[in-house]
């Protein structure tokens, strides 16, 4: 008998012989239908393969995303200083903070720029760690290539190093004074490592104060300013490790960039205080204080500016131009 089933849904099935004879017969049966109940199976294990894959998908992106937040947080708010002021007032610096640094070739009117800054509501800078270049030039003798595989074979990484360097220094700047909103350190040489402060602290800035060659050798040879590797008894000595810290210090300015590294001119601030001022605190996003041009005012107040027998207190910056120039007896090119 020809015919054609029915499934329990109402769908047709195949036909249940490949023929039928008119008279009724059976040429060849040949059964081709599929089991229901099969196809479900099958549609129940594919379906529930893809959520468990998914799901698991799921689950090692939400394990990477969080294992990023917990690296950022440790490495942005790990590291952190609390210090309160005499009014009780708590001040919290870390990673992110807006952290200003100072620097040039000594006597290129760094510790005129700090006073300045120092005498501003908002700012305190203090005077010279000396411990900070120091660590700096340290941290940097530990990047050869011998010395970092040493240093991970022993699980010492560049993480590692880094969160005790940014640490260290954030100690020492914090506590070596009087906390304010916006933390300055004055050491000289330390924008030699600029582009390595810039990595540890991506909100900080940085001001290169740039002064004559000939004036700033000049003046660290009359006043007798120890200086490491300077010969204080060769002006072509002098003049020559001027030009070359100096060319180093340009190099790591212009390698931050300009959004976060300014270079000041010494004699411009001496001569035009207030339009040289205006421009500093603009790029450190910083509001006007008169009291920036009056900072003799706050020597030795509390709160104000605080120099160490080592620097040199001024009434007034033209005072700081007050000073013969020697005609070099040489020629060099700076």
């Amino acid at each position: 008998m020809c015919g054609r089933g029915v499934s329990a849904s109402g769908l047709p099935w195949q036909e249940l012989h490949s023929g039928c004879s008119e008279g009724g017969g059976v040429r060849g049966q040949v059964s081709v239908s599929v089991s229901p109940m099969r196809l479900s199976l099958r549609r129940i294990v594919v379906v529930t393969g893809g959520m468990v894959a998914t799901l698991l998908f799921l689950l090692v992106c939400q394990r990477s995303l969080s294992c990023r937040d917990d690296e950022s947080e440790d490495r942005d708010d790990g590291v952190a200083v609390l210090v309160r002021d005499r009014r009780n007032v708590e001040f919290s610096y870390n990673r992110q903070a807006a952290l200003v640094f100072v620097g040039g070739v000594p006597r290129s009117g760094t510790t005129l720029m700090r006073a300045m800054l120092d005498a501003h509501a908002h700012v305190r800078c203090g005077q010279e760690t000396r411990v900070i270049p120091r660590l700096l030039a340290l941290r940097q003798g530990w990047g050869g290539r011998k010395e970092r595989v040493r240093l991970q074979q022993a699980g010492v990484t560049e993480r590692v190093l880094d969160d005790a360097v940014a640490a260290f220094l954030l100690q020492v700047m914090a506590r070596h004074g009087e906390p304010a909103p916006t933390l300055c350190n004055k050491d000289p040489f330390t924008l030699k490592s600029a582009l390595y402060l810039s990595h540890l602290f991506p909100q900080s800035k940085f001001l290169l104060m740039i002064r004559d060659g000939r004036a700033a050798v000049h003046s660290m040879i009359s006043r007798k300013v120890t200086i490491a590797g300077f010969d204080l008894g060769s002006y072509r000595d002098c003049l020559g490790k001027w030009s070359r810290a100096v060319e180093v210090m340009v190099t790591q300015c212009e390698r931050v960039g300009e959004a976060r590294c300014l270079a000041v001119r010494y004699e411009a601030l001496v001569l035009r205080p207030r339009d040289t001022l205006s421009t500093v605190l603009r790029f450190l996003q910083l509001p006007w204080d008169e009291a920036v041009l009056h900072h003799e005012d706050a020597i030795g107040q509390p709160g104000g500016v605080a120099l160490s027998r080592q620097d040199t207190p001024t009434r007034t910056q033209q005072d700081h131009l007050s000073f013969p120039c020697p005609t070099p007896t040489f020629s060099l090119s700076v």
